[in-house]
């Protein structure tokens, strides 16, 4: 049964953040409010509890697009490949933000995605996601909760999410209501940027 936890995003509780991250260091699945969608998260080192996420998405783990959320830009050369200054520039003028940019990965990547040559990295607007992130000391790997629901495609109420998640998850933090728009998605990895997603963050970058 997931755990309902009340974060507050100007002054989340640190006794609950420590609760969230001895989850994510023992291979557990948390769910959680960004400046976008609720994700489903875990640690990137847990190779258990990214096979789980991947179960859960019925996708092969090696294939599936997880985004990386980090605490800020200075984490980003762990698992990201030498990037250009004007890289770094749309990135610094974007970050903390509603978007995921694709940038090409180095090998420090975990095993499971060696293969892959780049990877999503996003630095949510958010207090409660930036927290638990630095709590933890790397980075989440991160999904959008998603609904089937043909009208509404994400969910917003953390209490429905408890609901429907309760068996699959251990922690569900319930940040306030959600949004319904997901990140805009950018590949910065040619010359020039290309739009993959419109979502909440403008396309004028």
């Amino acid at each position: 049964m997931a755990k309902l936890i009340k974060l507050y995003e100007e002054n989340p509780s640190q006794k609950y953040i420590e609760e969230i991250v001895k989850v994510l260091k023992n291979d557990g699945l948390v769910i959680y409010p960004t400046d976008t969608v609720y994700g489903l998260g875990c640690d990137i080192n847990s190779k258990k509890a990214l096979e789980k996420i991947a179960l859960i998405k019925q996708i092969k783990l090696e294939k599936a697009n997880l985004s990386f959320v980090f605490e800020s830009l200075s984490n980003l050369s762990e698992y990201v490949a030498q990037i250009d200054s004007n890289t770094f520039k749309i990135l610094k003028r974007n970050l903390p933000g509603p978007y995921t940019f694709i940038l090409p990965g180095n090998n420090n990547l975990p095993k499971v995605f060696k293969k892959k040559k780049t990877v999503g990295i996003r630095v949510p607007n958010h207090n409660i996601t930036l927290e638990i992130v630095r709590a933890l000391g790397n980075p989440i790997v991160s999904t959008s909760i998603k609904d089937e629901d043909e009208v509404i495609e994400y969910t917003t109420d953390p209490s429905l999410i408890a609901e429907k998640w309760d068996k699959l998850v251990d922690i569900v933090v319930d940040g306030g209501y959600g949004d319904n728009t997901p990140s805009t998605v950018i590949d910065l990895t040619n010359d020039e940027p290309l739009l993959i997603r419109e979502g909440k963050g403008s396309i004028e970058i």
